[in-house]
C-alpha cells in the first residue's frame, strides 16, 4: 500500500479536483491519496466526487485555511 500526496495549494477550481482524480487513477486499490489545498469550494467538491466514485474518504481536516483530504482507493 502506498501513499501519494498531491499539493494543490494556491490552485482554484477545477485544478484540485482534476489533480485528485489523476492521482486516484494512478493509485492502486487500497492506496491512500492525500490532497492538500486551500480553495474552499474544492474542500466540498472533492469529498462529493469521492462518494460518487465509490471510494473511501479517510480523513478531512482543516487548519489555518489549509485543508487535507485523505482518500482510500
Amino acid at each position: 500500500m502506498a501513499e501519494q500526496k498531491v499539493d494543490v495549494t494556491g490552485e482554484t477550481c477545477p485544478v484540485p479536483l482534476v489533480e485528485a482524480r489523476k492521482a486516484l487513477r494512478k493509485a492502486d486499490t487500497g492506496d491512500i491519496v492525500e490532497i492538500i489545498g486551500n480553495h474552499p469550494a474544492s474542500k466540498k467538491e472533492i469529498p462529493m466526487a469521492v462518494e460518487a466514485l465509490g471510494l473511501e474518504l479517510v480523513d478531512l481536516q482543516e487548519k489555518d485555511g489549509i485543508w487535507t483530504i485523505k482518500i482510500r482507493k
